[in-house]
């Protein structure tokens, strides 16, 4: 199974970005997909969460800014985020939590990580 995220970069305050991530390889199911973040000198945050059925949750320091969705057919999932402020920058993760098999042991699968940087 292999998570691959991309889109981030170099954005001012205030403006936006979107990223997006695709889990793929030989599985039976994901269940919930989400991300993380870790900035430099910080421990690794959860940022925001999705379910299969759509059910979300954020952070408080994202919540009414940032919006996690996801394509089950695609098995993807982005993370649109607006209003970005420099306390944003970090290296975001993106995660799938994957039965490989029925009856298998949930796994999880994480990417390797891309940049985002809000700085004027």
């Amino acid at each position: 199974v292999q998570v691959v995220e991309s889109g981030g970069g170099l954005v001012q305050p205030g403006g936006s970005l979107k990223l997006s991530c695709a889990a793929s390889g030989s599985f039976f199911n994901i269940k919930d997909m989400g991300w993380y973040r870790q900035a430099p000198g910080k421990q690794r945050e959860l940022v925001a969460r999705i379910t299969r059925g759509g059910i979300t949750k954020y952070v408080d320091a994202v919540e009414d800014r940032f919006t996690i969705t996801r394509h089950n057919g695609k098995n993807m999932v982005y993370l649109q985020m607006d209003i970005l402020k420099p306390e944003d920058t970090a290296v975001y993760y993106c995660y799938a939590d994957v039965e490989r098999a029925l009856w298998a042991p949930t796994e999880t699968y994480w990417g390797q990580g891309t940049q985002v940087t809000v700085s004027s």
